[in-house]
């Protein structure tokens, strides 16, 4: 099976190294130029649980020829499009495209690029550091869930999760991944706008009681727009998956504070709290705070000439 991974940055290297390690034709895509050359010219570093350097093979995108058996989009969600646009190339009938990327409304992108029967949409809770150009730092354990958009695509998808899970990224097929989509956008939308906003770490979200009660408003108009998508979840599940994940990853400054706050750089609130203020906007449901997160995260973004 030949898999490209199609955005090479921290989880990216995630994926593929297991999926190199465990045998896999795996082929890295990257638009980072100086990502490339390191790894080109000295392979690619891995420290954290294990330490050593592999050779594996990385491009950009539009350099990749073969046809691909599964591409792994990893990018950012706003590059989504044109990582889409420059791998058609490789994008062949039977392509299945796998996305992990945080956020919602994906697909709607994806099936203007290749035909729904071969979209999986995954889920994924393992955490990489990208520590320089060649250099990824990969700890601790996660898990992909995934889910044929299609159910002609089913036993395809199956054997995409058992691959995944062979190299093991702990993958399993999911007969309705849409409920793990959200709860997870949730925990994205309650930490990521705030704590960039603010500048501060989940912990500190939490701890102010004004924080909570800006939290549990967020958590509020994602489980009405998702119901109203026809998401099989519940307000309570939704919540106590935000708490578990505030508890978890206390100490951190979400990722985009360290896109927005540290690096300057474009965030994807637009996929975040913007698509629940878009969606609901569509549905006749009021969204406020949603709005008001994303109007900032775009204001601050002007203010830092982003």
């Amino acid at each position: 099976m030949l898999i490209y991974i199609a955005g090479s940055g921290a989880m990216g290297c995630r994926m593929g190294y297991n999926l190199h390690k465990a045998g896999n034709d795996v082929i890295f895509l990257d638009n980072w130029q100086e990502h490339i050359d390191c790894v080109k010219e000295n392979g690619l570093k891995i420290t954290g649980d294990v330490e050593e350097t592999v050779q594996v093979e990385m491009m950009r995108p539009e350099e990749a020829t073969r046809e691909a058996d599964v591409v792994i989009v990893l990018v950012k969600a706003m590059q989504l499009p044109e990582m889409m646009g420059k791998i058609q190339g490789i994008v062949g009938e039977n392509t299945k495209i796998l996305c992990l990327l945080n956020g919602l409304g994906h697909e709607d992108v994806l099936k203007q690029y290749v035909p729904e029967k071969n979209i999986l949409l995954g889920v994924t809770i393992w955490l990489a550091t990208l520590v320089g150009p060649g250099h990824a730092n990969l700890a601790g354990t996660g898990t992909i869930f995934l889910q044929s958009l299609d159910k002609s695509g089913e036993e395809v998808g199956r054997q995409v999760a058992e691959v995944l899970d062979n190299a093991g990224l702990n993958a399993s097929y999911n007969e309705d991944v849409m409920p793990l989509i959200w709860r997870k956008a949730a925990v994205n939308g309650t930490m990521n706008s705030t704590c960039a906003l603010l500048d501060c770490k989940i912990e500190e979200l939490f701890a102010s009681e004004a924080g909570l009660k800006i939290v549990n408003h967020i958590i509020d108009e994602f489980y009405e727009v998702a119901i109203a998508e026809g998401v099989n979840v519940t307000r309570e599940e939704m919540a106590e998956y935000v708490e578990e994940s505030s508890i978890k990853a206390a100490h951190h400054y979400p990722s985009m504070h360290q896109d927005l706050v540290q690096k300057n750089r474009a965030t994807e609130i637009d996929f975040i709290n913007g698509a629940v203020y878009s969606k609901g906007q569509r549905l006749g449901i009021e969204t406020p705070y949603c709005e008001l997160l994303t109007e900032l995260v775009h204001a601050k973004e002007s203010v830092l000439k982003i």
